[in-house]
């Protein structure tokens, strides 16, 4: 270290968090963090060179292999970004399958971090062993609410771990309206519980704090942008336009590069840091949630993003999330009592030269992925960005700006400062394992 950095934070291992991460934090003798790390350490997977010379058919299996978390985020971008690249438009029946199945992995990719990760942040304990001690029946009411999420995933995508039914064009089944009445009234139950969770998360005590970051997530005219939508960036400067891009300009807006202390490259939305996610997504569509579920988001303290206020305050995260739990859990049930089988399970989806663009909005935030296609359909390149690779910057800037805060406040010590760091990480929900998906490789021959 320098003369005037007086303290340096490592932290080997960031607990309650999908993945392996460290943390490296180096504080000035002013109180000012002069360097933040968030070192990313997973070996690399490559999945956009696995695709390259597979069939067209083949990138939703595969990628829905890169989280065990969220594989529905992944096979739903993959086949939006096929069927833009062969021409296909599938029936608005199966497009409305996808969202349930959608739903399904919001309940409980939500539900999991809210209760188990999140959760026992707030509320002073170590881990969720710990939590279901000393709040044993909030914890089975989060166990309760996953499980309708799980069985939303299992009963389409026909397992609730990384699901085989979904496929480019459609789906290899689709369920019967009996096969679905079932689950109806399991969401019922979970609605009451969903309920219940964004009252329990409104009384926790969240710490001042701000994200200085464009938000940035997908869009749609009249609903919540759950699978499909167009890119919309709500700036952080109050004298700029919310402004929209299309789909297949994503590349040249959000642009990443290698750092050298991370296996996962990292973006910027046009040159600046950007935050995607729950946070992002309420501020550009919370005025299109059903009204029990705004006045539920109301009640908890957020704003209404209609008037142009915007919750900025990554602690508060975890309401946004309980919000979308009980707007998904609502949205699967209007959508199985408008449920028609459609009349094929999948439309046909013929190769040809091409790319194509899809994105989605997976719990982290928005999920893009392209497929340029030769004439036979095999992948020729592939690009996939996740949630995680995008947030890396704004999560590092949380870090930067909140023991800052803290130092201004008082002296701390390095234990109080790194469960301070973690606890500004897990506001993010990070998924590791998603954004280490690349690494630059130069061999140089003796």
């Amino acid at each position: 270290m320098t003369r005037d950095e007086l303290r340096e934070l490592r932290l080997g291992e960031v607990a309650r968090v999908e993945g392996e991460t460290a943390l490296r934090l180096r504080i000035g003798d002013a109180g000012t963090v002069t360097e933040a790390q968030l070192r990313i350490y997973e070996p690399p997977r490559f999945f956009e060179a696995f695709l390259r010379g597979r069939r067209h058919t083949e990138p939703p299996d595969l990628t829905s292999r890169v989280c065990g978390i969220c594989p529905i985020a992944y096979q739903t971008s993959a086949c939006h970004a096929i069927e833009d690249a062969c021409g296909v438009t599938v029936d608005d029946r199966i497009a409305a399958l996808r969202r349930l199945i959608y739903c399904g992995e919001w309940i409980e990719s939500h539900t999991l971090h809210i209760y188990l990760l999140h959760a026992p942040d707030f509320l002073g304990c170590d881990d969720a062993i710990e939590l279901a001690r000393t709040h044993r029946a909030a914890v089975e009411r989060g166990l309760r609410l996953k499980q309708a999420g799980n069985t939303i995933v299992q009963i389409l995508g026909g397992r609730a771990i990384h699901p085989v039914n979904m496929r480019v064009g459609g789906f290899h089944r689709v369920p019967t309206r009996t096969e679905l009445r079932p689950l109806s009234e399991r969401l019922r139950h979970a609605r009451d519980d969903a309920l219940a969770t964004v009252a329990w998360v409104a009384g926790f005590d969240f710490p001042d704090a701000e994200c200085d970051a464009d938000l940035l997530a997908l869009a749609t005219p009249d609903t919540y942008a759950i699978e499909t939508g167009t890119p919309t960036v709500l700036p952080y400067d109050a004298g700029q336009d919310v402004r929209t891009f299309p789909l297949a300009d994503f590349t040249a807006h959000v642009v990443e590069e290698q750092v050298p202390y991370s296996t996962a490259l990292q973006a910027r939305l046009d040159g600046r840091r950007h935050l995607t996610g729950a946070l992002a997504r309420y501020a550009v569509s919370g005025h299109l949630l059903p009204p029990a579920v705004r006045e539920a988001a109301y009640s908890a303290g957020l704003p209404d993003p209609a008037t142009g206020a915007i919750c900025r305050n990554p602690f508060r995260s975890i309401v946004v999330r309980a919000v979308e739990v009980l707007y998904a859990v609502e949205e699967a049930l209007r959508l199985i009592d408008a449920y028609e089988p459609p009349p094929h399970p999948a439309v046909d989806v013929l190769p040809r030269l091409g790319t194509g663009h899809g994105a989605t909005e997976a719990p982290r935030g928005t999920l893009y992925h392209r497929y340029t296609l030769d004439a036979a359909g095999l992948v020729t390149d592939a690009c996939l960005i996740p949630p995680t690779s995008q947030n890396q910057g704004a999560i590092e800037d949380d870090l930067r700006r909140i023991v800052e805060d803290r130092l201004r406040h008082g002296d701390a010590t390095d234990t109080e400062l790194t469960h301070l760091c973690e606890r500004a990480i897990r506001n993010h929900d990070p998924c590791i394992s998603c954004s280490a998906h690349f690494l630059d490789l130069t061999i140089e021959p003796r």
